[in-house]
């Protein structure tokens, strides 16, 4: 199995959401954050914002979807330009998973 994080822009949301539960994904953590990516921050005028806000969406899948779920992020998180800023997505292995009410290790993990 395998942990997906992604880093996007807030009005991605959505789009993202929506792409996941096309492809089955429902299970997903999301909550807002505050970041800078190479873009280092956005300047308006005179006015230089360091962090800006960003929504992390944490999502763990079978092998088999995860190019599928990685797509996807990218595909409905990108700005219709590829601006700086359209986030980063993040595929990590896992090793261990359980599920707390059972107490029974996922299998696929």
């Amino acid at each position: 199995m395998y942990l997906i994080q992604s880093i996007i822009r807030p009005e991605k949301m959505l789009h993202v959401t929506e792409a996941l539960s096309a492809i089955g994904v429902q299970a997903l953590t999301k909550f807002p954050v505050i970041g800078r990516g190479k873009q280092c921050g956005l300047k308006v005028g005179n006015i230089n914002y360091k962090d800006l806000p960003k929504e992390m969406i944490f999502t763990m899948v079978d092998a088999s979807q995860k190019d599928a779920v990685v797509k996807a992020i990218i595909d409905a998180a990108r700005t219709e330009d590829g601006n700086h800023g359209d986030g980063r997505v993040f595929v990590l292995p896992v090793a261990e998973a359980y599920t707390i009410r059972s107490g029974q290790q996922d299998i696929e993990a």
